[in-house]
């Protein structure tokens, strides 16, 4: 199985090596390693890693637990491809999606943030749900809407990035389960993709041709 480990590490020579070392012993085949922050000593890195399906997540956790100073923030599941740039090609398809735009960025996230499920939903309540992923809640559990994509976990433990769409008069929520908190290399990271998709000419008529048909239905 592929999954994203974040790990907080002391920010200096070897501590990564020491990880990735014990990360090999254990049995984990790293592919990609992001670093997130750096800063007062300390650094927050995400590592993509194979791991064996009949071996469970928590041996990887254990196996840093000796390695002096490292801190485990989260073990979950992935779909996003190590060292590629999914992001480009659902931009891509979004081009020629026509009504569909809304849908295949919505479909998307999931994969694009190693997340659960992403839905979009009219800004004003009572909500209306206008398309929501695979996995999705029968009931989107919509938080109050910020001004800008805010990161934040709400009291279930669900941790979810809200994201206003102020042409389309709509939100985003794009939610995690498991692992951590959204962290906000994640959040400016799908800011700039939602900045790129309301650019696109055919997305505003294309949603309101859906906000039609969901006022009709």
């Amino acid at each position: 199985m592929l999954l994203r480990l974040r790990i907080a590490l002391p920010d200096r020579p070897g501590s990564l090596g020491q990880v990735t070392r014990v990360l090999g012993v254990a049995g984990a085949d790293i592919t990609q390693i992001i670093v997130l922050e750096r800063g007062d000593g300390r650094a927050v890195d995400d590592l993509t890693v194979f791991w064996p399906d009949s071996e469970p997540r928590e041996r990887l956790v254990e196996s840093l637990r000796g390695v002096e100073g490292v801190e485990v923030e989260g073990v979950w599941a992935t779909r996003e491809a190590p060292g590629t740039y999914p992001e480009l090609e659902i931009l891509k398809y979004i081009t020629t999606a026509g009504d569909r735009a809304l849908a295949t960025l919505i479909d998307s996230m999931p994969v694009l943030f190693s997340a659960d499920w992403a839905a979009a939903g009219t800004e004003r309540e009572p909500h209306t749900v206008i398309h929501s992923s695979w996995r999705a809640p029968e009931q989107i559990p919509f938080p109050e809407i910020p001004a800008r994509p805010t990161a934040t976990t709400l009291d279930s433990g669900l941790h979810v990035i809200a994201a206003p769409l102020p042409p389309l008069a709509l939100v985003l929520v794009l939610a995690r389960a498991a692992g951590p908190a959204f962290h906000r290399i994640e959040v400016h990271r799908l800011t700039r993709i939602l900045e790129i998709f309301l650019t696109l000419p055919a997305v505003e008529r294309g949603v309101a041709r859906q906000l039609r048909k969901a006022a009709i239905d």
